[in-house]
């Protein structure tokens, strides 16, 4: 089954007028911390690694499933949109049912010559949080399910 895709401003309109629907940021801990949609929260779907670029974070979907229930309306998002199209992927193999990618991430899709080709949550001027802490944090999400 095919990912369903939303544009920043579709998954900003939801996560405002859904209580229940979650954002999932699945860039690295890092890339979170600079900055993330408001009311984010950060489940990295790989982590950085010096000798080989990026390596798949084995615990992601054991961690979602810790934290939100199946029947939960999750849209993922990235920083430009692979990322969270491969974990999208992952949550709907696992059995979740309504999930969503954001196009563009947070910073944009751009084509070979830089030209943007989908518009990210940040150029759009959308809330963007800072907030790290506990029930939003990698690290606070990750300890549930220790």
């Amino acid at each position: 089954m095919a990912v369903k895709e939303v544009t920043p401003q579709q998954a900003h309109d939801t996560l405002q007028s859904d209580v229940g629907a979650v954002y999932i940021d699945v860039r690295t801990e890092r890339e979170f911390a600079a900055g993330h949609p408001q009311g984010a929260v950060n489940i990295p779907v790989a982590f950085p690694d010096p000798a080989r670029g990026m390596v798949m974070n084995a615990d992601f979907v054991k961690v979602v499933e810790g934290n939100f229930p199946k029947d939960k309306k999750i849209i993922v998002g990235c920083q430009a949109g692979p990322r969270s199209n491969a974990a999208a992927g992952l949550l709907q193999q696992a059995g979740y049912q309504d999930v969503s990618n954001m196009l563009g991430g947070f910073g944009g899709m751009r084509d070979p010559m830089g030209n943007v080709i989908a518009p990210g949550w940040s150029s759009l001027n959308l809330p963007v949080g800072q907030d790290n802490g506990e029930g939003v944090s990698y690290q606070s999400l990750s300890a549930k399910v220790r």
